[in-house]
């Protein structure tokens, strides 16, 4: 763990937190290269009606077009899906801090088969506001991960 990935990780949990006071679910990331966050973004799925637009995809869509990911670092709250982790793999992103892995088990395996570092930071705070939408929305978080 780097000094500054605390300090990341809060991007990505006020993210979060904006996504579950919209009425979304409260997964947030964010891009950062070189000690500067490129991108913040949220999943959208419920404010945007975009089945695509977890918060892994939506921070990637914010940071625009790119030549290169090399020397950068995402941060999300959640552990990524399935479809988040193959756009990790893709564009070859080497390094991911999860907030935490405990109320969604996602694809760390897959993504360090792949190369990429995977750090989960174990933060109360993400697990905490993940496990209130799971318990007041169970519907919209099936929905979610395609249950």
């Amino acid at each position: 763990m780097t000094e500054m990935d605390p300090t990341f990780m809060d991007a990505a949990y006020e993210e979060a937190a904006k996504g579950f006071q919209e009425g979304g679910l409260p997964i947030g990331a964010a891009l950062v290269e070189n000690g500067r966050i490129v991108a913040t973004g949220r999943n959208r799925r419920v404010q945007k009606g975009d089945p695509i637009a977890h918060g892994e995809m939506d921070c990637l869509r914010l940071a625009g077009r790119r030549r290169s990911y090399r020397g950068t670092t995402l941060y999300t709250t959640l552990s990524p899906c399935m479809m988040c982790s193959g756009t990790i793999a893709q564009f070859r992103i080497p390094r991911v801090v999860i907030g935490e892995n405990e109320t969604f088990g996602g694809n760390e395996d897959f993504l360090r088969a792949r190369g990429v570092e995977v750090l989960v930071l174990d933060d109360p705070r993400c697990k905490e506001l993940m496990r209130r939408f799971q318990e007041e929305h169970p519907d919209i978080w099936a929905e979610d991960i395609g249950e």
